[in-house]
């Protein structure tokens, strides 16, 4: 097998499944996040909607990766991967209240779908951090964490 086969058979079985698997779960986690979003934005405002809708929304992604992208099963080491899931969500809630803070200096009045539009693509500037810290958090390591194939 040469150097490109083991490529394309390395993102098939490995990090490209599991990435794969990170884009549907995030996908379900935003749209959740958006919903919530907009039902608690008119009486928390902005920064609160936000952080609340990030918590609740951490919570399940992270078993939901744990489980699906990363392969972990059980219940031996579930505090501590929620508590990397907590590290990914601090770095979340740290990119999109900058977002919105600034959103607010640039837009004063801004609108709450305007002010989703800003959060929604500052979460996606965010979940390349929030991929990086569960993968190494919840395999131990940047590297694939298993072979899929066995699984």
């Amino acid at each position: 097998m040469n150097v490109i086969e083991r490529s394309v058979e390395r993102l098939r079985t490995g990090i490209g499944r599991e990435l794969a698997s990170f884009l549907v779960i995030g996908v379900v986690s935003t749209a959740s996040y958006a919903a919530l979003f907009l039902v608690l934005r008119p009486t928390l405002g902005p920064l609160a909607a936000n952080a609340l809708a990030l918590a609740i929304t951490a919570i399940g992604n992270t078993a939901a990766n744990r489980r699906l992208t990363f392969g972990v099963r059980g219940w031996r080491s579930m505090l501590r991967d929620q508590l990397g899931g907590a590290v990914a969500l601090g770095a979340a809630l740290t990119i999109t209240t900058t977002a919105a803070i600034g959103l607010s200096f640039v837009v004063p009045g801004a609108n709450r779908w305007l002010e989703l539009a800003v959060l929604l693509a500052a979460n996606l500037a965010a979940t390349l951090t929030r991929f990086l810290v569960l993968r190494t958090w919840i395999t131990g390591s940047a590297a694939p964490a298993r072979s899929w194939s066995q699984s």
